[in-house]
C-alpha cells in the first residue's frame, strides 16, 4: 500500500519561501518518477517539478529559477524548495509519485500519473 503525505504548506508574503514536504512509504522505486502538482480555486491541475530515476529534473516555465525539486531516499522523502513567491503560486500543492514505464511527463493527464499515486494535498497562500 503506498502512501504520500504532504506538509510544509502554508501562508507567506509575496517573496517569501517555503518547503513542502512528501514522506513516502510502501512505494516500489524501480524506474521511478516523482513530481509535485498545483491546483488553484476554479483552474486545472498543472505540473510544477518532476524528478526520475536518474535524478533529472523537469520545471514549468512559471517556476523555473525559483523552486528546486529534490528526493532524500533514505528518508523516503521528496522536497520542493519555493522561493521568491508570487501570489499566483497559490493552490494545492500535491505530490505524486509513479514506477511505471513511460515519458516522466509534468502535464497530470499522463498515463504514468493517472495510474500513479497521489497525496492529500498540502495549501500554499501567498498574499
Amino acid at each position: 500500500h503506498v502512501q504520500l503525505v504532504e506538509s510544509g504548506g502554508g501562508s507567506v508574503q509575496t517573496g517569501g519561501s517555503l518547503r513542502l514536504s512528501c514522506a513516502i512509504s510502501g512505494f516500489a522505486y524501480g524506474s521511478y518518477c516523482m513530481g509535485w502538482f498545483r491546483q488553484a480555486p476554479g483552474m486545472l491541475r498543472e505540473g510544477v517539478a518532476n524528478i526520475v530515476h536518474t535524478g533529472a529534473t523537469t520545471y514549468a516555465d512559471s517556476v523555473k529559477g525559483r523552486f528546486t525539486i529534490s528526493e532524500d531516499n533514505a528518508k523516503n522523502t521528496l522536497y520542493l524548495e519555493m522561493n521568491s513567491l508570487k501570489p499566483e503560486d497559490t493552490g494545492m500543492y500535491y505530490c505524486a509519485a509513479s514506477s511505471g514505464s513511460g515519458r516522466c511527463s509534468l502535464s497530470p493527464l499522463n498515463p504514468r500519473w493517472s495510474l500513479g499515486d497521489w497525496g492529500q494535498g498540502t495549501q500554499v497562500t501567498v498574499s
